[in-house]
């Protein structure tokens, strides 16, 4: 399972868009982080012990790029973060969403939907 802090998180999305070098990332970033090479060299390395990304020789500078997909990381953070906040009850962190009344019109529609589409789909499995 890959866990990824904020910053991480920062890269991995750059990555998920295009596989790049250390410059590249450094470039992409500093106007959002204000990191330097140095701070991307140490992230990435660390990124690199948790399986998350690896890096080919690209002729003068290492080409980064991701192991795990996006997909399977925000899946693994979102199960991580309802299980830790909401004892892993959906219900109940709908409910908190309900009662801060952080949920538009439009939010509720796509509630119903998604809910309408996980129904379906599991009435065509039984």
């Amino acid at each position: 399972m890959v866990s990824l802090s904020d910053g991480e998180w920062k890269i991995m999305n750059r990555l998920w868009e295009q596989e790049s070098t250390i410059t590249e990332l450094k470039n992409m970033l500093y106007e959002e982080t204000g990191w330097d090479k140095h701070i991307i060299i140490t992230m990435l390395s660390r990124m690199e012990k948790k399986d998350a990304i690896a890096h080919r020789d690209g002729g003068r500078a290492k080409v980064f790029y991701p192991l795990v997909s996006r997909e399977e990381v925000s899946m693994q953070e979102t199960r991580g973060f309802l299980q830790k906040v909401y004892r892993g009850s959906l219900g109940m962190m709908v409910n908190a969403m309900v009662e801060d009344q952080a949920l538009s019109e439009e939010d509720i529609q796509e509630l119903y939907d998604i809910l309408g589409q996980a129904k379906a789909q599991r009435d065509k499995e039984f």
